[in-house]
């Protein structure tokens, strides 16, 4: 099994980096076609466009996905549909009154 996992992972490997380095291209590409002529900005390298990318994953995608995304879906799933009632007024209410904060201030 050991073996097997091995081999498929320096398989994919450079399958991956490539991966990597088109879509970067592709990043760099798009940049320097649309960004200076729609905002004026100038045209990147492609480090800085793999830096977009890896900062863009950071801001919009977080580091390693959606850990807890799972656990919460099993959690609502063995909700009783009046708990998921109540949890939604609960949240209703919540939100009511940031709204009140809000106009408030």
């Amino acid at each position: 099994m050991r073996r097997n996992r091995v081999a498929r992972v320096l398989m994919f490997a450079p399958l991956v980096i490539i991966g990597f380095a088109v879509f970067g291209f592709v990043v760099m590409s798009l940049w320097n076609w649309l960004m200076p002529l729609l905002f004026g900005l100038r045209a990147i390298t492609y480090w800085q466009a793999f830096g977009v990318l890896i900062l863009s994953r950071i801001l919009f995608g977080g580091l390693g996905g959606r850990p807890g995304y799972r656990a919460r879906q099993r959690i609502w799933e063995r909700l009783t549909p009046e708990q998921r009632e109540k949890f939604r007024d609960g949240m209703r209410h919540r939100c009511e009154e940031f709204q009140e904060k809000a106009t408030e201030g």
